[in-house]
């Protein structure tokens, strides 16, 4: 990289991101106004202090929509599902039917904002377990900001070896570890150890939101179960199938939480009525008096949540049938693009298909399909009447501009910062600045790769080859800066800005970005300044 890397140029490279927050954080500007802003600094800086041509940028903003539409299909599928299942009113069934169910109002909230959208996150991504499970937690009487965070919080853990592992597959491809059996399993082991514990913080993080100290207390055990079922299950799975390592123990979680339910301490009802995460105005009739009760449809819990089921069987099937996936895998839509060069040398190299996306094995097809089958079930039954189906799609449409442009904007800002080398000056000044200490920033470093991304896979592909060299250069231990990367995105997954997007459109609350950024920022941060300093100490200070 012939970029010079100076306080000058790599202030300016942080000023956008530096500006998102402060807007975001400080000031609440919505995310559809600031993700603009932040993209025209993004711009400026680019071709004024890195030397970037018109036609980089134009091909850089062009990977950017491209990447932007990919995610935007989930977001205006992942809405339509949720107002096909509320226009029928099936919410209110399928929260009666859990709190008789399960009638610890805490284990619930766990059910849906820790188990369902772990195993969505398993098998999908792409922050459908944020946009479907926002609903799900509202229709329980959340807050629709604190479900957003609960939901951010729950399904974070997943993004390394979720999706089928597809941000642990591109880690692996970009620094080329496979060839090294040793290195390659002792980073994994690494990753794991630290998302374990990143499970564990975020299960405790859900409990104190709910009640605090009280919160705590009734929830430690089951948060205590869960995540060694989830994380630990993780470390051991990752040792000898990297692909299932997150699916088969979010399985696995669904039964720990029914032996939970059944227990003495879960199994009684029990709630904390001024709990800041309840909304106990629009609870409507979780208390199941029998006046709320006339207004909802005759519907079993099992026919509400339909869609959901379909949503699961129609991914499980078409994921991990391998012959199925295949053959519609086949089917696959990429733009090319040449090669381009800043002033300074910086060079993209020529791609034959970016980014390449396959409609028929996508997330999105799964909750379109998902979707019509909620509409066709549930007309058919008479609980969604002649027109809804109409009026549900006017409301998805009007509810996925805002998170159109924000999205948009956050993601060709990425691209344009990745693309004129702004991305890997602030990687390489950090590492010239702290010397051997850079092992302090390693997960922070993942953490900035998924914060500016939405994707810990975009993360990995961005930082690991720059962390896996700078490691070999300052005498660092390979295996654990690269789990500390890779652990880093998935730490980073709750406070992305496209994450955020998804939940506040599907949970009504558009415009709310920087609410939600407010407060599980500080969780993230801790988290990976944590396990930076706890790096620093074993193989800096006492040179393990």
């Amino acid at each position: 990289m012939n970029v010079p890397v100076t306080i000058f140029t790599w202030m300016m490279a942080l000023l956008p991101i530096i500006l998102l927050l402060v807007l975001m954080v400080k000031f609440q500007v919505p995310a559809m106004k600031a993700a603009p802003l932040g993209l025209l600094v993004s711009l400026v800086t680019a071709v004024a202090i890195y030397k970037a041509g018109p036609g980089l940028l134009i091909y850089e903003s062009i990977k950017g929509a491209w990447s932007a539409m990919v995610v935007l299909v989930v977001v205006w599928t992942a809405i339509l599902l949720y107002e096909m299942v509320n226009e029928a009113n099936a919410f209110q069934i399928f929260r009666k039917g859990l709190q008789k169910a399960t009638p610890n109002e805490l284990l619930q909230i766990l059910i849906i904002g820790r188990v369902f959208v772990s195993f969505l996150q398993g098998i999908t991504g792409f922050g459908v377990p944020v946009a479907v499970g926002t609903p799900l937690l509202i229709g329980l009487g959340v807050n629709p900001i604190w479900a957003i965070c609960i939901c951010l919080l729950g399904h974070a853990w997943g993004n390394t070896y979720g999706t089928l592992a597809v941000a642990w597959d591109a880690l692996v491809l970009q620094t080329g570890i496979a060839s090294d059996p040793a290195v390659l399993i002792r980073t994994g082991l690494w990753a794991t150890a630290i998302i374990w514990v990143w499970n564990f913080v975020t299960g405790i993080a859900i409990c104190w939101m709910y009640g605090k100290w009280e919160g705590l207390k009734k929830g430690f055990f089951a948060v205590a179960v869960l995540s060694l079922v989830q994380g630990g299950g993780q470390v051991a799975m990752s040792a000898f199938n990297s692909t299932l390592a997150c699916f088969v123990p979010c399985c696995i979680s669904f039964a720990a939480v029914l032996i939970l339910s059944r227990m003495k301490m879960y199994s009684s009802p029990w709630k904390i009525e001024d709990s800041q995460v309840m909304n106990r105005e629009t609870e409507g009739g979780a208390d199941g008096s029998e006046e709320a009760d006339k207004d909802l449809p005759s519907m079993t819990f099992h026919q509400a949540f339909s869609p959901y089921y379909a949503l699961t069987i129609i991914t499980l099937f078409v994921l991990l049938v391998g012959p199925v996936k295949n053959f519609l895998g086949r089917w696959q839509i990429g733009l090319s693009f040449p090669e381009t060069s800043t002033g300074y040398g910086f060079t993209n190299e020529a791609v034959a298909s970016f980014s390449p996306f396959a409609p028929l094995t996508h997330a999105a097809f799964f909750l379109l399909l998902s979707a019509l089958f909620g509409y066709f079930y549930f007309s058919r039954n008479g609980w969604i009447k002649q027109g809804g189906g109409k009026a549900a799609f006017q409301r998805t449409n009007k509810k996925t501009l805002p998170s159109a442009i924000a999205v948009t904007g956050f993601i060709v800002m990425s691209k344009i910062m990745g693309g004129t080398g702004q991305t890997s000056v602030l990687a390489q000044g950090i590492a010239d600045v702290l010397g051997r200490g850079y092992i302090i920033l390693s997960p922070i470093v993942g953490m900035l790769g998924s914060f500016m991304t939405s994707s810990n896979m975009a993360s990995n592909i961005l930082f690991s080859n720059f962390q896996y060299t700078t490691a070999k250069l300052l005498g660092l231990d390979v295996a654990a800066v690269l789990g500390a990367q890779t652990a880093g995105g998935s730490i980073g997954a709750t406070m992305c800005p496209g994450n955020i997007v998804l939940g506040t459109t599907t949970g009504g609350v558009s415009g709310s970005e920087g609410v939600v950024l407010r407060k599980v920022l500080p969780i993230s941060v801790a988290m990976a300044v944590g396990v930076g300093v706890f790096l620093f100490l074993v193989f800096v200070v006492f040179g393990a």
